[in-house]
């Protein structure tokens, strides 16, 4: 394994993530390379997206486009969430206009034999592994590297609907009318998550997400039983598994709209709970407790907004969280039709608010 990677030089991120003292708070956004940037339309024009993910190269190029024109305190790896649906044996294809598909979803439980029982994640995803650890290279230890998972709940509802959904109806279905058979789909996702997970630290990702994107769609009791006890299922055997060789890298549980789980997210193994734009950051600090540093959440809408009001409403957001265990980011990823020079406004407020209120201590 190449471990000779260049040495780190920003720990910002990774500090924050910790609740270390920082100097300035840590930004970085999801989906910080994305078509907002020319570079990466240009990139990405003419090719399958799912063929990019495949590509190492590709994806070091589309992962470092963004530090080069915004000094973000982290960078992410570009993939995609559903490549481990792809690794389980599902088809899954790209659609213009229309997204993520899968030609076949997976429609009654003894559709679960047609999944891979056991997953050799580094024949399946190795074009993750490779990824990370070229881009570890050619990043110079500018900024961490973070590796990222869509969690099982998320990712067995995109398997079940066959692609995006409003009401995420057929794969609520199952969890109310099938819930062995969900359960028996969320373990076998579990497992292979937590593979895929220890093999991108393996490869040199220095944190790791997991997106539960889907979690709002999910009502407390059904989070309960459905999504978060696999969340700290993954956590919890990812920790034990690099605790083994000494390892130790910070987890982020990001799930979107599930504002009614703050608590338990919060006693959950992660170090550090994402937060979308719909919970009041102060409110956040107060149910978590300060047992773990908070990540977000700004509305990525108020990208439209003017300069100076990005400015004023970072302001605002900073004070909300305080700068001590804070990572700043959107409380979604970043859309297609965002202006770049608006997302460097929004990276300059964060450094530039955060280091005054920090030297005011």
């Amino acid at each position: 394994l190449p471990k000779d990677f260049p040495k780190l030089q920003n720990d910002t991120f990774l500090r924050a993530a910790r609740g270390e003292e920082t100097e300035h708070v840590p930004v970085w956004c999801m989906r910080q390379a994305g078509r907002y940037l020319p570079e990466f339309r240009e990139s990405r024009a003419g090719k399958d997206f799912f063929e990019t993910c495949r590509s190492p190269e590709a994806c070091c190029e589309l992962t470092l486009q963004p530090l080069r024109r915004f000094p973000f305190d982290a960078a992410i790896i570009f993939s995609d969430i559903l490549v481990v649906p792809q690794a389980m044996g599902m088809d899954v294809q790209m659609v213009a206009g229309k997204g993520p598909t899968f030609p076949e979803p997976l429609k009654e439980p003894e559709d679960l034999q047609r999944l891979r029982v056991k997953v050799d994640v580094g024949k399946e995803l190795g074009y993750v592994f490779k990824a990370i650890t070229l881009t570890r290279h050619k990043i110079e230890g500018k900024v961490p590297l973070i590796g990222f998972t869509g969690a099982p709940w998320t990712l067995m509802s995109y398997m079940i609907e066959g692609g995006g959904s409003n009401t995420h109806s057929k794969a609520k279905r199952w969890l109310y009318r099938h819930p062995e058979a969900s359960h028996m789909l969320l373990r076998m996702l579990t497992d292979v998550i937590v593979e895929y997970l220890l093999g991108q630290v393996a490869a040199g990702a220095q944190a790791l997400q997991v997106f539960e994107s889907h979690a709002g769609i999910l009502g407390p009791i059904e989070f309960k039983e459905f999504s978060l006890p696999y969340l700290r299922d993954i956590a919890r055997r990812v920790k034990d598994k690099l605790k083994e060789a000494g390892q130790d890298v910070p987890m982020i549980a990001f799930a979107k709209d599930a504002h009614y789980g703050l608590e338990d997210l919060s006693q959950s193994h992660y170090e550090v709970v994402g937060l979308d734009w719909t919970i009041d950051p102060q409110s956040a600090r107060e149910r978590t407790g300060g047992k773990v540093s908070l990540q977000g959440n700004m509305d990525p809408c108020a990208l439209y907004a003017p300069k100076e009001q990005i400015s004023d409403i970072v302001k605002k957001m900073l004070e909300g969280f305080g700068t001590r265990g804070y990572i700043a980011n959107l409380g979604h990823g970043l859309y297609p039709d965002m202006d770049p020079e608006n997302v460097g406004a929004f990276v300059e407020a964060v450094h530039q608010h955060s280091k005054e209120m920090i030297k005011q201590m």
